[in-house]
């Protein structure tokens, strides 16, 4: 995860870790007197200990870069939302996700390659790690968090790409052309053993200065996901119900849903009682444009991306508590679809903010007075009045002197809602446990109980994880794509998995998927 004590215990080694997808020959670079290869790394702990901070460091990339962060690219891709921006050309990367124009050449490589850079970092401690002179207790802790993390670089990559290589030991030179993609059920395969292998040496809770770390129920969480999109629904009850014990109570892992569906949303609660695996993010780096994705970028740079862009209260919106948003860059515009799903749902106000009924008669004039006027704005790209504010900053939250790429907050990879649902799924959508489930997460939101069902479920998935990069992987995995993407230009039989980025033909034997050839 990008903590910043790790990025910093980095900076102070001296050590840049510098690889492509699939690069060979990887040199770790001592700044001042030369170069230390990697066959020569490794000595000791304090060396390990760097090892780990690169194999966590590809972690951040989820809302941490600009502008190919998966988040915007996924929610992108959803019926719930537009990419939104300035016009239809800003961020073509994302803009083809949004209207499924996605080619191997418009596709933004770092999407393939960001995931297999965290698993060659991965390999590398793997091979690694067993000759490290080092107490045998953090030894297997270090190894056990980075087959977790192995294992969550290839889901997000198998689930986003589908056909793709298993690389499980570092490459020379002379295997990258030869490697092939395997069958995606082998990728699961391997995902699975190597969370079943690393839960036991995890630990079940971390001090203040280790949050964003591998834990034992994070670990069991993702392998209870893991397995019921690997159509293993028994295994996956069992995982899923070690990690949610009494649905609405406090887990054996210390997990319990948060008592107002607000309190999740408010920034300073970091790393709560829901939160399972969460992604840190720091306004300390400084990161500016000059060194932006060269290992200098913690901050959460999605958020400010999905800002409402030229946000600004009027007298009146002040009296009336508006929040004091910052000026955002307008990606993420949320459909009419979402909105007209979430309309009377509590959990609307902390999700989606209506500027467009905010900004009042847009036939008046900004110079003339408008009692109805609370906010001014400009329109996005594909603008519909409504934008997600889950993530949304304000402008205490400017500490760094570039706000821009520097907003500590942080991101939910797995939350407990999230793991309520997933195994009410796995259970088939009926009996007194996935009812159960069910109800305590729209008990959590104040509202009443509905029978259980997998539509229910689904339903439920989409409105209390609105916008946190779940829908578009529900929507294939559960074969709803093609009906409820169709707005957006989707194709069955293609677009269930997004093009390998051209970049990756080169010299290599990986094929195309189908339909993009």
């Amino acid at each position: 995860m990008k903590l910043i004590s790790f990025k910093q215990s980095l900076i102070a080694f001296g050590v840049l870790l510098t690889l492509g997808s699939c690069d060979t020959d990887e040199k770790l670079d001592v700044k001042g007197d030369g170069v230390v290869l990697e066959n020569n790394f490794y000595k000791n702990e304090t060396e390990a200990y760097s090892g780990l901070v690169a194999a966590y460091d590809k972690i951040g990339v989820f809302a941490g870069t600009y502008p190919q962060s998966p988040l915007l690219f996924l929610n992108s891709a959803s019926d719930d939302f537009y990419a939104g921006g300035s016009t239809s050309g800003d961020q073509p990367g994302l803009q083809v996700a949004s209207n499924y124009t996605v080619t191997a050449t418009n596709i933004p490589p770092e999407l393939w390659s960001n995931y297999y850079q965290g698993i060659f970092r991965c390999n590398i401690m793997l091979q690694k790690l067993p000759n490290v002179p080092m107490d045998a207790a953090k030894k297997a802790r270090f190894t056990a968090e980075v087959k977790a993390l192995r294992a969550y670089y290839y889901f997000d990559a198998v689930r986003m790409f589908k056909n793709i290589p298993l690389i499980l030991v570092p490459l020379t030179a002379s295997e990258v052309p030869n490697v092939l993609q395997v069958a995606p059920g082998l990728v699961y395969a391997q995902i699975e053993k190597d969370l079943s292998e690393a839960i036991n040496d995890l630990p079940i809770t971390l001090p203040t200065s280790e949050l964003g770390r591998f834990t034992k129920g994070a670990a069991t969480a993702l392998l209870g996901k893991v397995y019921l999109y690997d159509n293993k629904k028994a295994e996956a009850v069992t995982q899923l119900a070690l990690v949610n014990g009494t649905p609405g109570g406090t887990s054996s892992f210390g997990y319990k849903l948060m008592p107002h569906f607000a309190d999740l949303w408010n920034h300073a609660n970091k790393f709560n009682s829901e939160s399972i695996f969460e992604i840190s993010y720091s306004d300390k780096s400084n990161a500016d444009w000059g060194n932006f994705n060269t290992g200098n970028d913690e901050g959460n740079v999605a958020a400010q991306l999905m800002g409402i862009r030229d946000y600004h209260r009027t007298d009146a919106g002040i009296a009336a508590l508006l929040p004091d948003y910052i000026n955002g860059w307008g990606f993420c515009v949320v459909t009419t679809q979402l909105a007209t799903a979430m309309q009377g749902d509590p959990r609307f106000a902390s999700t989606i903010m209506n500027v467009g009924a905010l900004r009042g008669n847009t036939s008046i004039p900004l110079d003339k007075p408008d009692p109805t006027r609370l906010i001014t704005y400009t329109d996005s790209y594909q603008e519909t009045g409504y934008h997600f504010i889950k993530y949304m900053p304000v402008n205490a939250d400017i500490k760094a002197a570039n706000p821009f790429l520097n907003f500590s907050i942080n991101t939910y990879i797995i939350r407990l809602a999230d793991t309520y649902l997933l195994e009410a799924e796995a259970l088939g959508g009926t009996g007194a446990r996935a009812q159960a489930l069910l109800d305590a997460v729209r008990t959590r939101a104040g509202l009443t109980s509905v029978p259980v069902s997998l539509d229910a479920i689904q339903n439920e998935r989409r409105l209390e994880l609105a916008g946190e990069g779940h829908r578009w992987y529900d929507l294939v995995r559960t074969g709803q794509a093609a009906a409820k993407l169709a707005f957006k230009g989707f194709a069955a039989g293609k677009n269930e998995a997004f093009p390998i980025p051209y970049s990756e033909f080169n010299n290599t034997k990986i094929v195309q998927n189908p339909g993009y050839n």
